[in-house]
């Protein structure tokens, strides 16, 4: 029970590594808010039928608005927020010189904006609490190197390494900390639509996408999990000092070794 007493907020968490890290959150002791744009109450009631320990809220994270009052309500209904795992992301693959402006900035928002906002909000309550907090962002591999027809997701990712570094020495005083998880390829929804797109992008089969693309770097050519990504955030969650905040860590099957 690594996080008894614990409050955490969840982007993205209806599915996906984001379910996983709550169901995880959850069975070491936290109590959660899971916040997505859909589904966030059906989830919620999934995990705990009860209410007591396990509260959905409807959030799109590039709405200041939905944002705030979902960590009101997250602080209004559990007292406290103590984790905040910024997870919601999308993807959408095209090269550059084709790639619509406005799905860029749809990209961006999701997850630059997204992180920022939910940061800002958490760490107003955080700050008043003095009992510091753990501020967890799902970056990728592509916060490391880049890869083809991804674009605004390298520079997203690569963007939120930046933002976890100030937000650790600016929550250094405050006892918060914050760090990155940069899996590697997760076989989750998000993932499954990126195979037939790649295939189609790049002229190869959806098998070849897999093999050739997606694995082709990892030293036992296996998906990571998101049992494995969940762990992750556990350890960074429960960490007793600030001596990893500003870190990243990759969990890719050795896809990239720092």
């Amino acid at each position: 029970m690594q996080l008894q007493g614990k409050v955490a907020v969840v982007t993205g968490a209806a599915s996906g590594i984001g379910n996983e890290i709550a169901k995880t959150f959850l069975r070491e002791g936290a109590q959660v808010v899971i916040a997505d744009l859909k589904g966030a109450e059906e989830a919620a009631k999934v995990l705990d039928p009860s209410g007591k320990k396990v509260i959905g809220v409807a959030m799109d994270v590039t709405n200041e608005q939905q944002v705030n009052d979902g960590i009101d309500k997250a602080v209004k209904t559990f007292g406290h927020v103590d984790i905040l795992v910024s997870n919601a992301g999308i993807q959408i693959v095209a090269p550059v010189e084709q790639f619509e402006f406005a799905k860029w900035k749809m990209l961006m928002a999701v997850h630059v904006d997204g992180a920022f906002l939910t940061t800002k909000a958490a760490l107003k309550y955080m700050y008043k609490q003095g009992t510091g907090g753990s501020i967890i962002y799902m970056g990728s591999v592509h916060s490391k190197e880049a890869s083809k027809l991804k674009a605004p997701y390298v520079a997203a990712k690569h963007a939120l390494e930046g933002l976890a570094k100030v937000v650790a020495k600016e929550g250094a005083e405050h006892n918060v900390r914050a760090n990155v998880i940069c899996p590697g390829f997760v076989r989750t929804p998000l993932v499954e639509k990126q195979i037939p797109e790649q295939a189609k992008e790049l002229g190869i089969s959806e098998d070849d996408v897999v093999k050739n693309v997606m694995l082709k770097d990892t030293v036992d050519g296996e998906f990571t999990t998101v049992e494995d990504i969940a762990a992750v955030a556990l350890f960074f969650a429960s960490f007793k000092t600030n001596a990893l905040t500003g870190q990243s860590l990759v969990a890719s099957h050795g896809w990239f070794m720092q």
